[in-house]
């Protein structure tokens, strides 16, 4: 479980990122992050695993309140969680088994990870993994062959291999197709109800967040503005989190391109 307690940062400049933020997520909840640009979403989860370090405020994840700590611990406790990113932050010219692997350096010694010689039950859980991710068969592709969706499911085995108590997921469909959005924010929202992981979903895209998430908080200027069920997204709630905009409009064509899409499908199945 983890507990944001009174979160806020102040860069130098004296821009406020994040005030007074205070959330808790509780074991296997996947929680939808959406704000505008600048809102503070990024800032929120890199202040969680200290990529970003907090001004102010506490970060429990269990008992351990991870902005207290010194980097030896520090390092230690990030093994607990879990990062997947937007551009995927894959070694491109490694292949897809040692790119999930390398999820396993915070436990294996340095000479280990330097000549790639991991355990045999880490190779073992790694293929498995690939399978879960439906990967198997690109094993031993180099990352770089790879398409985005396929790239985000090696990032997403890679964060699993850690074997971690949060995953935060920063904006994981922003460089993604529709179709592959919805596939991979499936199999998000899968794996942590397999696992009962909580995640933390920095995501753009509004009508993804409602089909997938079981919670959503907006940021709006670095404050907690919303938080609830995707069905209490309301147009006053997105116009609180966005600004005023015709959301029923949006909706409507949101709507529309997912069913062009699944007509689009049908008629390739239909050919095939």
């Amino acid at each position: 479980m983890l507990h944001l307690q009174g979160l806020s940062k102040t860069y130098k400049t004296g821009d406020t990122a994040l005030s007074d933020v205070s959330l808790t997520v509780p074991k296997g909840q996947i929680m939808g992050l959406i704000g505008p640009s600048g809102a503070g979403k990024s800032t929120l989860i890199r202040c969680i695993n200290r990529l970003v370090e907090p001004t102010s405020g506490k970060v429990l994840l269990g008992d351990t309140d991870l902005v207290r700590l010194g980097k030896g611990d520090l390092r230690r406790q990030r093994r607990r969680i879990g990062m997947i990113f937007q551009e995927y932050a894959l070694v491109e010219r490694l292949t897809v088994m040692e790119n999930v692997l390398s999820g396993r350096l915070g436990y294996v010694p340095f000479w280990r990870s330097f000549l790639r010689r991991y355990p045999p039950s880490d190779i073992e859980r790694a293929y498995r993994l690939l399978d879960r991710v439906g990967l198997m068969e690109h094993a031993d592709k180099r990352a770089d062959a790879l398409s985005g969706g396929q790239r985000q499911r090696v990032g997403i085995a890679r964060a699993l291999a850690q074997e971690p108590e949060l995953l935060l997921v920063d904006e994981p469909t922003a460089s993604l197709d529709p179709k592959t959005s919805r596939q991979i924010m499936r199999l998000l929202t899968e794996i942590c109800s397999e696992n009962n992981l909580p995640a933390i979903v920095n995501i753009h895209d509004v009508p993804l967040a409602q089909q997938f998430m079981q919670r959503i908080v907006g940021l709006r200027a670095g404050r907690v503005v919303f938080d609830g069920p995707p069905d209490q997204l309301t147009e006053a709630a997105l116009t609180e989190i966005y600004g005023a905009e015709d959301w029923n409009a949006m909706r409507a064509g949101d709507r529309e391109q997912a069913a062009a899409e699944a007509e689009a499908q049908a008629r390739m199945e239909a050919i095939v």
